[in-house]
């Protein structure tokens, strides 16, 4: 996707080094373009944890070039196999509801555990292969996505389709195209009218300050909306459809989105909303069927509750907007039961949210 017309993936190794891999600085949009620099272990450790990365893809992305990091970066007289251990325990402890991040850092394991010949440069082209895969299957995700869009377009005889988003599973999610954004994109390049309803997406603003920034720069129309104006909209037939993206789907169907999507999924149910969610296949968790029992829920510091962050002037500056020693809740996702998914998008295709059609398209899987 672009920025200012140039451009660019979320995440590459600088050209001139490969031993440097680049990022966004996500913590930073859109009010700054900032582009940080990792090199070793604990910078991957940190860019996911603190959220400079984030989106199941990207984590994913990240997590698979730190191992490579680790693999070329072994401290002199340290065992190669404790180092990587090590590190993939530090890894995989930063996020432990997204799949995608144990799903690479096992693949990395395995590239480097097998064949022969240098294992850093097998880990190099693993990372490069794992961000490369990404953004084919959003780009694929797109594909199948499009045609439910062009379907509502010809029944709105060529009214613009209006589409809820919640959070951020754009392209700043992944690698490239994003998987709830990418059916948007490629219905909007092929002429096809659409409007996205932006949640804000509190208390990070995933929605306000990441989803709203890339849907401008790809010149899609878009109207932000506070998170709890959704089931107005549904109410008085101004939302034709919902896309969301996973961080984590059962085998089964259950889906663990940012937290809020629940609610979202309630309300079209309600309203008769088609409630599709778009996820590649590195997204499930094919070892669990009850997402509500067995998927692990984050819990973040209640700080980035109580304060929020946003431009005054030419600077960017926190502010407290609960009292200080309010006692705060923050917990990332929730987890969407199968029986409020209409349909989920993959870069196989659309599929129902159930166990038969699911395996019935991964058969690989059974």
């Amino acid at each position: 996707m672009k920025i200012n017309g140039i451009p660019y993936r979320t995440i590459w190794p600088a050209q001139e080094d490969q031993r440097i891999i680049r990022i966004i600085d996500q913590r930073h949009l859109p009010h700054r373009l900032i582009i940080e620099e990792l090199t070793c272990v604990s910078d991957f450790v940190r860019a996911i944890r603190d959220m400079h990365v984030r989106g199941a893809g990207l984590i994913g992305a990240t997590a698979a070039f730190g191992m490579y990091c680790a693999a070329a970066n072994v401290p002199p007289g340290s065992s190669f196999e404790d180092y990587l251990k090590k590190s993939a325990e530090e890894l995989l402890a930063t996020r432990p509801t997204a799949k995608n991040l144990a799903w690479a850092v096992e693949r990395q394991w395995q590239a480097i555990a097998s064949g022969k010949g240098d294992k850093v440069k097998r880990a190099f082209s693993k990372a490069c292969a794992i961000a490369d895969e990404d953004a084919e299957f959003c780009r694929a995700i797109g594909r199948h996505g499009l045609k439910l869009i062009r379907a509502i377009s010809e029944k709105k005889q060529g009214e613009p389709v209006n589409i809820l988003t919640h959070c951020n599973a754009g392209w700043l999610a992944f690698v490239d195209y994003g998987s709830a954004t990418a059916p948007i994109y490629a219905a909007h390049a092929e002429g096809i009218r659409v409007h996205v309803w932006v949640d804000e997406t509190r208390p990070w603003l995933q929605g306000a300050r990441l989803t709203a920034w890339e849907l401008g720069q790809e010149g899609v129309p878009h109207t932000l909306i506070v998170d709890n104006t959704g089931g107005h909209l549904m109410q008085h037939g101004l939302v034709d459809m919902v896309i969301v993206g996973s961080d984590r789907t059962t085998c089964t169907g259950d889906v663990a989105n940012k937290i809020g999507t629940y609610l979202k999924a309630l309300a079209a149910k309600d309203c008769k909303v088609p409630f599709y969610v778009a996820l590649p296949s590195s997204t499930f968790d094919w070892e669990i069927h009850d997402g509500l029992k067995e998927i692990p829920i984050e819990k973040r510091s209640g700080r980035e509750v109580k304060y929020i962050s946003g431009k005054s002037g030419e600077s960017v500056e926190e502010v407290l907007i609960a009292p200080e020693d309010t006692p705060a809740a923050n917990y990332a996702f929730d987890v969407t039961p199968a029986r409020l998914v209409t349909g989920l998008i993959t870069e196989r295709g659309v599929i129902a949210a159930d166990e038969e059609a699911i395996l019935g398209l991964f058969p690989e899987k059974r």
